[in-house]
């Protein structure tokens, strides 16, 4: 009793200081999940009152052809954007760690610009660019003899596009991480490496890869994460409505915008809580996997 008074002497300041974050938390996360997993076993139209009816929504769901559909264009679109869109990031960072400061400065504002952009204009700028008839990127490939490309139409080339507007956003942050993480390695380790006839590539990936280790695990799990939830872009790239969306035979049709659809649309709220239940269990598994293996590799 008297270690129990002696800890709320010594602590309880310090968890009234928390208490805030706590029960912000719980409204606006804990309870929302709590409640569209219950809400996923209920029939429910936002209106009349729900009926239990057990996994049947988690069934329905799953033999939808939407739903096959717009999880092949999410497993397309995370094993492009995430490896090629890290890899990219990272070659930058360490690109711009051998300029001058004031190159720095330039470079570290250029590649953050496209993050502050709006998301609708971000999607504009690229439904221009990706045109075809005046869009630059259909133009230069014409120059290499590659014609006939859609990248907004045609379903073999639309989850490309998301991705590639996906990455010019997101590029820009994850160089920001990986640059600061590159800066915190001490300037030793370089300078006994070279003393010792090392070259540049084996000073990467034998000094900078393993010292920037949590700073890209972070980005990794962090670009999973965001992946999986990809709505914003794909919505506005296909110019997606409540009567028309996904973009043509549904090739930028992805989860959350199902969920969105089956929700507010149909008023589905049953089976739009079943779809992002399982949604989020994909991403739980998903991160699970990563600190285990993460944990496996360092051996704690």
């Amino acid at each position: 009793m008297r270690s129990l008074t002696k800890f709320f002497r010594n602590y309880a300041k310090h968890y009234v200081l928390l208490m805030p974050f706590f029960v912000l938390f719980t409204i606006f996360y804990f309870y929302p999940l709590v409640y569209s997993v219950v809400i996923s076993l209920m029939k429910w139209d936002g209106i009349h009152a729900p009926v239990f009816v057990d996994i049947q929504n988690y069934v329905r769901i799953v033999n939808q052809p939407r739903f096959s559909i717009s999880m092949l264009n999410l497993g397309r679109f995370v094993l492009v954007t995430v490896p090629v869109g890290i890899t990219i990031a990272l070659a930058l960072a360490l690109l711009v760690d051998t300029f001058t400061p004031r190159w720095e400065k330039f470079f570290r504002g250029m590649y953050f610009f496209p993050v502050i952009i709006p998301m609708f204009l971000s999607a504009a700028i690229f439904r221009y660019l990706l045109s075809p008839k005046v869009g630059i990127l259909p133009l230069a490939l014409e120059a290499f003899g590659i014609t006939g490309i859609n990248w907004l139409s045609d379903p073999s080339y639309m989850v490309a596009a998301v991705a590639l507007v996906d990455m010019w956003r997101a590029i820009g942050f994850n160089f920001l991480l990986l640059f600061a993480g590159l800066k915190a390695i001490p300037k030793e380790y370089f300078e006994a490496a070279r003393v010792d006839g090392a070259n540049r590539w084996q000073e990467i990936f034998h000094i900078t890869i393993p010292q920037l280790e949590p700073v890209l695990f972070l980005v990794i799990v962090n670009g999973f994460i965001g992946a999986l939830q990809a709505f914003d872009i794909p919505w506005l790239l296909s110019l997606s409505t409540f009567v028309n969306y996904g973009g043509t035979r549904n090739g930028m049709l992805f989860p959350v915008m199902e969920i969105y659809m089956a929700a507010w649309g149909r008023q589905d709220f049953g089976g739009a809580s079943a779809f992002a239940v399982i949604l989020l269990t994909i991403t739980l598994v998903i991160t699970v996997i990563q600190f285990a293996w993460r944990k496996h590799r360092l051996g704690n």
